[in-house]
């Protein structure tokens, strides 16, 4: 006699082809994030309050890459664009990693006056901009205005002696292919003004968000010896829950 198929009931799904499709899926994630993201670790103060010292985040490598690449047809590409944030590779110190906020593009024209940017004869308000002293600093501040022999602390001399060739009258012409950072921190910031410009090919790409962020001092960076890396190390274990910055998990850098 046949089965009644109203009331048959249905055999239940084995575990072991669930736990196979997490596996799987779990997979598939990490692949995706180790082809396209980046972990960086921000080590000093010039991206305040954008990005404080101790601030780890995810870097997106793809969208700012060319478009020419495999993932271009699955990952969104966009042009780098005048006031984002990206990481990119020194073009002073070789195998170092920096975050500034592009000011300018190819073909901008730049300078500033008492702090204050001008981007192609327009007053700019960047409300991402701390001023944190009270200093007087005439090439910081008014920079490009000095001629280089008076350009006193900046150490790279190539830049320095460079820039005459990329002035039209007041201004800071941007070449080809190149980009002008700065950091939010703008008095203290180590940037495009000191040592130049960086090319496209230098960006590595932009900050996603900050995946955890923890009380770090400024001059950590620095510290190279085991001694103190295993001793600051032993001091975030010790002091993980009461020096996360919790506020600033999953903080999108914009």
């Amino acid at each position: 006699m046949a089965k009644d198929e109203g009331t048959e009931k249905r055999k239940p799904r084995k575990p072991r082809a669930a736990i196979r499709a997490l596996v799987w899926g779990l997979f598939a994630v990490l692949v995706f994030m180790a082809l396209t993201l980046q972990a960086f670790e921000i080590p000093s103060t010039s991206m305040e309050d954008t990005l404080l010292v101790g601030d780890h985040i995810f870097v997106n490598r793809t969208q700012s890459s060319p478009a020419t690449r495999w993932l271009g047809r699955l990952l969104p590409y966009s042009e780098i664009r005048r006031g984002d944030v990206v990481v990119f590779l020194s073009p002073e110190e070789p195998g170092l990693y920096v975050a500034k906020r592009i000011i300018g593009i190819p073909g901008d024209k730049l300078h500033l006056r008492g702090g204050v940017l001008y981007r192609n004869g327009v007053k700019q308000d960047e409300p991402y901009v701390r001023h944190k002293f009270t200093d007087a600093n005439p090439y910081r501040d008014n920079f490009p205005a000095l001629p280089p022999s008076e350009m006193f602390g900046v150490r790279n001399e190539q830049w320095a002696n460079s820039i005459p060739r990329y002035l039209e009258g007041e201004d800071l012409v941007v070449p080809p292919n190149s980009y002008f950072g700065m950091g939010d921190n703008r008095d203290v910031s180590y940037d495009s003004r000191y040592y130049g410009f960086f090319p496209r090919e230098n960006v590595i790409g932009r900050p996603l968000f900050i995946y955890w962020s923890f009380a770090t001092p400024p001059n950590q960076y620095g510290k190279h010896s085991a001694s103190e890396r295993l001793s600051f190390l032993a001091h975030a274990m010790i002091h993980l829950f009461d020096e996360t910055r919790w506020s600033r998990t999953f903080k999108v850098v914009r």
